[in-house]
C-alpha cells in the first residue's frame, strides 16, 4: 500500500469517528470497488464544488433576499459545462454527468490503488449517507413550498383557456393540468415537505424515501415525457433515494419476505464527549432556520407578488373574453376571417396588464420555461412561454386620457407596438383606435362574450350548454 502524509492523515481521521471497541464486518472486494466509485459520484453530485455556485452565492443581496435565489442555490449541481451551452431537453442535457462518471471511475481507480488494505468502509458510509439525506432534504423543501403556495404551476389564464390544446407545448399542458386545481398542487407541496422532514431524521429516512419513489419517480418521468426541463435534477434526486434505500434492502427483506427479527442499524459515529450532540444540534437548527426562512420568503411572494404572474392590476372592469365585431384597416372594413393575418379574431384581457389577441400572423413561440424572477411585468414570461396561438401585450393605460401604449411581451419581438385610445359605450363593448404593429390606422369595436366554463361551474352543480 502506497502511504503520504495526506493519505495517513485522512485515514486517521476517518478513524477517529469509529468507537474503538467496535469492529466491522469484512467487505468483498466487489463492495468496496463499487462504493469508492459511488461516493466520488455522489459527492460530486451534491456537493457544491462549482466556483460558479459560489459566484452565485455572494451575487445574492441578502437585505432584500427573493425565495428564489434559495431556491436556485437547492437545485444547483456542479457545471463543467455551462447549463446555457446544453440542450434544455433529451440526452444532451446530462453532460455534465458523463464527466462526473469520467472522474469517479478514474478516482476509483486510484483510490483503490491507494487504499488496497482497507477492509471496509462503514464510517464513510454514514457520513455520505448524511451528506445525501440533508442535500436531498433541502431540494425537496423548497420544491414542496413552492407547490405548498401555489407558484411553481400558477392558474391558468384566460388566454390559456382560450388557446387551442394542439398549440400548447408538452411541458405547458402539465404544468396547466396542475395549476387548475391548486388544492392538490398544495397536497403535492405538503407530501414533499412531509419527505424532506422524514430525511432529516435518520431513524424515518427510509420512509421519507418510500415517499420519495412513490411521488417525485412519477415526477422524474413526467419531466422525461413532457420535457420539462428539470429531467436531470429530477433523475438525481430519485438516484439519491435509491442509493439511501439500498442500505435498509437487506433489512426490509428479512424482515418482510422472510418474515424474521431484523435488528435495525443502531451504528453511531464515535466522538469526544459531547461533540456528537452539538454537531446533530448544529446541523438540525440549520436545517429548520432554513425551512422556516424559506417558507416564509415562499408565502410572502405568494401572498403579495406572486413572480410568474404580472404584479400591475388591469384595465378596470376590463377583464374577460372579447369577440371583434368589427375591424377597419385604414379606410377598409375587413369581415371576420380566420385566414386573414391583419384581421383580430378576438381579444382577451387579464385580470393584470396584459392583452392578448388572436389572428392569423405566425406567433413567435418563447421556448423559456418561464421560471426565472423578474420586476417588471413585461418581461414575466411564464403566461405566453410553452405555447402558439395568441400575441401577448403588455400594456400601460392612461386612464385620464384613455390611451393604451402596448408592447409585444416576446423578447426578440419588442419593437412590435401598438398605440390606441378606447372608449367604453356600455359595460360588455370597448372601442379601440389608433396605431397598430406596421404604422397602419385601426379601428376595432369589442363585443364581450360571457362564456361558461365547465371548471368555474362545478361538478356538483348542474350544467346547462
Amino acid at each position: 500500500m502506497i502511504e503520504t502524509p495526506t493519505y495517513k492523515a485522512i485515514a486517521k481521521s476517518l478513524q477517529s469517528v469509529a468507537p474503538p471497541s467496535q469492529h466491522f464486518p469484512e467487505w468483498k472486494e466487489w463492495e468496496k470497488n463499487g462504493f469508492r466509485f459511488f461516493f466520488l459520484f455522489f459527492f460530486l453530485l451534491a456537493f457544491p464544488l462549482d466556483w460558479k455556485f459560489y459566484r452565485e452565492v455572494f451575487s445574492i443581496h441578502w437585505g432584500h433576499l427573493h425565495f428564489h435565489d434559495l431556491f436556485d442555490l437547492t437545485k444547483y449541481q456542479i457545471q463543467f459545462i455551462p447549463k446555457e451551452r446544453l440542450p434544455e431537453f433529451g440526452i444532451g442535457s446530462f453532460a455534465n454527468w458523463g464527466i462526473i462518471l469520467i472522474i469517479s471511475l478514474g478516482g476509483a481507480l486510484i483510490w483503490g490503488r491507494l487504499d488496497s488494505q482497507r477492509k471496509e468502509y462503514t464510517v464513510l458510509k454514514y457520513w455520505l449517507r448524511v451528506l445525501l439525506r440533508y442535500r436531498l432534504a433541502a431540494i425537496l423543501l423548497t420544491y414542496g413550498f413552492i407547490k405548498l403556495f401555489p407558484l411553481q404551476m400558477p392558474y391558468p389564464s384566460l388566454s390559456n383557456l382560450q388557446t387551442n390544446y394542439g398549440d400548447f407545448f408538452a411541458w405547458k399542458i402539465y404544468f396547466q393540468t396542475l395549476g387548475i386545481s391548486p388544492k392538490y398542487e398544495s397536497f403535492l407541496g405538503f407530501v414533499e415537505i412531509l419527505s424532506a422532514f422524514l430525511l432529516f431524521n435518520r431513524r424515518t429516512t427510509t420512509f421519507g424515501v418510500g415517499l420519495i419513489f412513490g411521488f417525485l419517480g412519477n415526477v422524474a418521468v413526467a419531466n422525461g415525457f413532457y420535457d420539462i426541463g428539470e429531467q436531470v435534477l429530477s433523475t438525481s434526486i430519485v438516484l439519491i433515494a435509491s442509493f439511501l434505500l439500498v442500505n435498509d434492502v437487506p433489512r426490509l427483506y428479512s424482515l418482510l419476505v422472510k418474515e424474521k427479527a431484523t435488528p435495525a442499524s443502531k451504528f453511531i459515529p464515535h466522538f469526544p464527549e459531547g461533540t456528537l450532540k452539538r454537531v446533530r444540534v448544529a446541523l438540525k437548527s440549520a436545517f429548520i432556520v432554513f425551512a422556516v426562512l424559506f417558507a416564509f420568503k415562499a408565502y410572502s411572494n405568494y401572498a403579495k407578488d406572486p413572480y410568474k404572474i404580472p404584479h400591475t392590476p388591469g384595465l378596470s372592469n376590463a377583464y374577460g373574453y372579447y369577440n371583434v365585431k368589427e375591424f377597419v384597416l385604414g379606410r377598409d372594413t375587413i369581415p371576420y376571417s380566420r385566414i386573414n393575418p391583419d384581421r383580430w379574431q378576438d381579444v382577451i384581457f387579464e385580470k393584470w396588464s396584459t392583452l392578448t389577441i388572436r389572428d392569423n400572423r405566425p406567433v413567435l413561440i418563447d421556448k423559456s420555461s418561464g421560471e426565472a424572477v423578474h420586476e417588471k411585468d413585461i418581461d414575466r414570461d411564464y403566461e405566453l412561454a410553452g405555447f402558439g396561438g395568441r400575441h401577448y401585450y403588455y400594456y400601460e393605460a392612461d386612464t385620464l386620457h384613455h390611451t393604451l401604449a402596448l408592447q409585444n411581451k416576446h423578447p426578440d419581438l419588442r419593437n412590435e407596438k401598438l398605440f390606441l385610445t378606447y372608449t367604453r359605450p356600455n359595460d360588455s363593448t370597448i372601442l379601440l383606435s389608433g396605431i397598430n404593429q406596421n404604422k397602419d390606422s385601426i379601428h376595432v369595436v369589442l363585443e364581450k362574450v360571457n362564456k361558461k366554463y365547465f371548471m368555474f361551474e362545478g361538478r356538483r352543480k348542474p350544467v346547462k350548454i
